[in-house]
């Protein structure tokens, strides 16, 4: 129980973090990045069903880091990446990662897209070793060590 707990202050702590940082993010590569980080978690098991994708678009609707943005561009980008998984998901999983890649030369940006994926990750409480290593190859795409963030 200790490490879920742990977990959680982490990703609470993480949220805080980012919802005084993410205003200065305000731009496409950013969106970008940050729904096709929520996609490829949302689908890390090779697969997306209609309720992770409705549990996925729910909590970015009310994250409080992810209010900067209009809400029906955030859905229209979720959406965007999420069908591109759905239909391929090797290749949709390559033009996520393209997109994360896109903030790798804003290193803080690049942080909050982690932090993100994280979140999305742990929010059922349960950030599973698939949703581990969709978040690990996103810091991979960024040039973070996946150790920074204990993965």
């Amino acid at each position: 129980m200790a490490f879920w707990d742990n977990l959680k202050e982490k990703v609470d702590s993480m949220n805080k973090n980012l919802s005084t940082k993410v205003a200065q993010f305000k731009n496409n590569d950013f969106a970008d990045a940050t729904m096709a980080i929520c996609a490829l978690v949302a689908a890390a098991d090779g697969d997306i069903d209609g309720t992770e994708r409705q549990k996925t678009a729910a909590f970015i609707m009310s994250n409080e880091t992810l209010k900067i943005f209009d809400a029906s561009v955030l859905r229209e980008k979720f959406n965007f990446f999420c069908d591109k998984l759905t239909q391929d998901f090797d290749f949709g999983k390559i033009e996520c990662i393209q997109s994360i890649s896109k903030v790798r030369k804003n290193e803080g940006q690049a942080r909050a897209i982690i932090q993100i994926g994280i979140i999305i990750g742990g929010a059922d409480g349960n950030f599973d070793s698939d949703e581990k290593k969709i978040v690990k190859e996103a810091c991979n795409a960024v040039g973070i060590s996946p150790g920074e963030f204990d993965l």
